[in-house]
């Protein structure tokens, strides 16, 4: 991943590296909106297939206000990540306030047994040009 700041997480044989990127040119400040693009990569160093069912999220804005989005899969689908593989996919989050947060878990399976377990996605900050003291 890039020359960018990278958050990471590992739970068991899943690491999930996240990278945020400002995107000035959709936020509108004088409006109060302002918006992130992230990058999420999860890498499969098990050896054997695991599958993405669910995903939660929680995400913080300047002022403490807590949001919580559940779904199924990311970007619209539930990817098969096999042995050794990973999966990468880009999304956004946009918030009233120029500086917050979010983490959450991803929901898996492992698809040789059938078991569910969680994978811990790391909290990564969201910070832009229009806060003056990076909190996070």
């Amino acid at each position: 991943m890039e020359n960018t700041p990278c958050y990471e997480a590992r739970t068991g044989d899943v690491r999930v590296l996240v990278q945020t990127f400002w995107l000035d040119d959709q936020s509108e400040p004088e409006e109060r909106r302002f918006v992130w693009a992230y990058r999420i990569r999860v890498e499969n160093h098990g050896n054997a297939a695991i599958q993405l069912l669910r995903r939660s999220w929680h995400i913080v804005d300047g002022q403490g206000r807590v949001e919580r989005v559940q779904g199924d899969g990311v970007v619209g689908e539930q990817p098969v990540i096999d042995a050794d593989g990973c999966f990468e996919y880009m999304s956004g989050a946009a918030l009233e306030t120029p500086t917050g947060f979010m983490g959450g878990t991803y929901h898996m399976i492992l698809l040789g047994t059938h078991k569910h377990f969680d994978v811990r996605i790391p909290s990564f900050s969201l910070d832009s040009p229009h806060h003056t003291a990076i909190v996070h």
